[in-house]
This record gives C-alpha cells, sequence and structure tokens, in this order.
C-alpha cells in the first residue's frame, strides 16, 4: 500500500465520522445548484386513481387483478371525475397518478382530470396512444423483449407497437421491468429504444400479495440485474433515466419497506403529516380505503421494490442522506431521477455521485 493511498483511506474514515451541516453540504457550486433545482418540486402532493376496471391485456403478476380493488363499479361520468378532482385541489393535492387496470381505454376521463390538474402521470401498457391534449408524463411498461413480452403479457410485437405510438413524444417513459428471467433482455430493449429516440427507467417486479409465480427475483438475479442497470446506464447515457443510488436502493436484498419503512396510509399509522396525513387510492367508483391505500396497492411490502414506491419511500427520507456529501449527492441524484421520470418538462441533469453508495442506517 502507497503512501497516498494510506492518506486517502484515513481522510476518508475522518470525514465518515465529521458532523457535517447542511451549509457544509451545499458548499459544492454543483451541489448547491442541484438542491435549489429539486427543491422549487417540494409542493408536490400526490395521491392516485384508478380510471378503468377493464384492460386490453391480462399479464401475469398484476397488481390491479390482486384484491378487491377489481369488482369496483367503474364511474364512467367525466363531470363526477372534475368534481372529484377540484375537491381533490382543495384538500392540497398537486400532483396525481391515474392507473387503474387500463386507463387509455377511459381518454374523456383523463381529460377532465387533466383540465382540472395538469401535474402527473399516466401508467399505461402502451397498446392505445393516449391524445395528445392529454399533458401528463405517460410510463409505458415494458416487461423484456417481444418474445417474452408474448409469453408474459400475451401480446405480439407489442414493443414495436408502443414504439409507434410514443416514440419521440416527451410525454413518455419506457418503464423497463426487471423479472427474474428478462434481465439479459434489457440490452436488446435498451438499444432499440435508444434508437427511437425513446427515454427509458428501471423498474423491479414486485411480488403482489399471495404471489406464486416465476417472476420474483432471487439475491443473485438482484445482483445481476444491477450491474446490466449500470450497463446500460453507461451504454445509452442519452436515454436512460437513472442514476447509481436509483440502482443500488432498487436492488438491495433488504426491500425499500426494510431499509426505509414506508410513509403510505396502508402501512403508516399517522394521520397527522405527510402522506399519512395526504394521501389516498381511490378506485373507479370514487370510493377509497385507507387500510389498503399505496401507490401499488396489493403488493407484497417485504418484497417492495417499486420504482413508484421509491418516489415518496427514498424521497421523504432526506434526513437518511445528510451525514456525508457522497451520500447526500446520491439522494440528489435519486430526487433528480424521479422528477424527470414523473414530472413533464423536467430536464435530468449530470448525476453528482459517480459511484456505489449504500443506503445509511440500514434498518
Amino acid at each position: 500500500m502507497t503512501l497516498n493511498n494510506t492518506v486517502v483511506q484515513l481522510s476518508d474514515r475522518l470525514n465518515a465520522t465529521k458532523e457535517w451541516q447542511f451549509a457544509d453540504l451545499l458548499a459544492d457550486p454543483r451541489v448547491r445548484e442541484r438542491w435549489e433545482k429539486v427543491r422549487k418540486f417540494f409542493f408536490l402532493r400526490e395521491s392516485t386513481y384508478d380510471m378503468a376496471t377493464r384492460c386490453n391485456m391480462r399479464c401475469d403478476g398484476c397488481y390491479y387483478y390482486n384484491g378487491e380493488k377489481q369488482f369496483t363499479r367503474e364511474n364512467l361520468d367525466p363531470q363526477a371525475w372534475r368534481e372529484l378532482f377540484r375537491q381533490e385541489k382543495k384538500r392540497g393535492i398537486t400532483f396525481v397518478v391515474l392507473a387503474g387496470a387500463e386507463p387509455s381505454l377511459v381518454p374523456d376521463l383523463l381529460q377532465a382530470c387533466y383540465d382540472e390538474i395538469p401535474l402527473g402521470c399516466i401508467a399505461t401498457n402502451g397498446l392505445k396512444r393516449i391524445p395528445g391534449s392529454v399533458g401528463y408524463k405517460i410510463h409505458i411498461s415494458v416487461w423484456g423483449n417481444d418474445t417474452t413480452s408474448f409469453r408474459v403479457r400475451k401480446a405480439k410485437g407489442l414493443l414495436h407497437r408502443q414504439i409507434k405510438n410514443y416514440a419521440g413524444d416527451p410525454r413518455a417513459v419506457f418503464v423497463y421491468t426487471f423479472t427474474k428471467d428478462n434481465i439479459d433482455e434489457v440490452h436488446e430493449v435498451a438499444g432499440i429504444l435508444a434508437e427511437n429516440n425513446c427515454k427509458m427507467t428501471f423498474n423491479m417486479f414486485s411480488s403482489p400479495v399471495n404471489y406464486d409465480g416465476g417472476l420474483s427475483h432471487t439475491e443473485e438475479t438482484l445482483g445481476k440485474t444491477r450491474s446490466a442497470i449500470l450497463d446500460v446506464m453507461d451504454r445509452y447515457p442519452a436515454s436512460v433515466l437513472f442514476s447509481q443510488y436509483n440502482a443500488v436502493v432498487h436492488t438491495h436484498t433488504k426491500s425499500l419497506y426494510q431499509l426505509f419503512s414506508c410513509p403510505y396510509p396502508r402501512m403508516n399509522p399517522s394521520v397527522t403529516f405527510g402522506l399519512g396525513r395526504s394521501f389516498r387510492q381511490y378506485r373507479t367508483d370514487l370510493t377509497w380505503d385507507r387500510a389498503a391505500a399505496c401507490c401499488v396497492p396489493d403488493t407484497e411490502c417485504a418484497d417492495c421494490r417499486h420504482y413508484a414506491a421509491g418516489s415518496s419511500v427514498v424521497t421523504s427520507k432526506l434526513n437518511r442522506h445528510t451525514s456525508h456529501p457522497e451520500i447526500f449527492k446520491s439522494w440528489l441524484d435519486y430526487v433528480d431521477t424521479y422528477l424527470a421520470v414523473w414530472v413533464k418538462g423536467y430536464e435530468k441533469g449530470e448525476n453528482l455521485c459517480s459511484h456505489i453508495e449504500q443506503p445509511p442506517q440500514l434498518s
């Protein structure tokens, strides 16, 4: 070991034990600029809404067709949705996530929602194009190449059809969900998306409650997925919306809930502040159940590594990420990624931390 390496390692140990003040963390001009950029969006207050009980696909491991929400009545009255969203604005909701089974089947309802609350996102399978007048961010689910999509989702030529609908659309982000079987296919899919001027990000299959299918991850496949993500990030930096810290926390052997706990009402008894007070998950009949209210209802919390969960679970833990400049940079990268994925018009910056930082204070 050289003397220089010894000095560097000693310095790292001293820095790790130093009591960092927040002003110290912002001393780097790039860090301060990124902090000022992301903090402008701290006003976002989220709730989610199932728009339709119907779907034009039926996928293995679907969250919607698990639990009771699939049995509700559809309210197809745009005026009823407008009134709900007016009440939501009065409640302080500023950002909405429209999902369901398949929301593209009810475009008039999507338009009614957008007209009342214009910040939000729609989760869709991408088979049916959502009209351009609905200006939400659009997340298009990708579960592998076309061969795998046909096997798991029963849809032929799915990626080509999704790209035809959304290539070059500034609303669109293609969300590649890693299962234990489709990890190697991400290289093929990422190349196709990059060639077609499409943005992409990553999700981890997280088992629904009582799921006994074959898509769930193991410790081995989590590690393999992390390597694949980091490789794709290097190969297609202009297309991929992700950071090293996103890769770390979403492929960790512990779930997001085990790493950070969860602020959503389903697992959070507080009704006085944060998501415990404000978040609701509405069903298609415009009712909601606090006991089931979660960003992705009916997910097994002990296996939850879902990108939608991370958007609140990780970003809400600023206090856990101020112990050292590098972990703070990692958190800023995560928030910057989250905003680029979820907020239309927000542009992701270059990652501040290019190496692996482990989540602090593992529980």
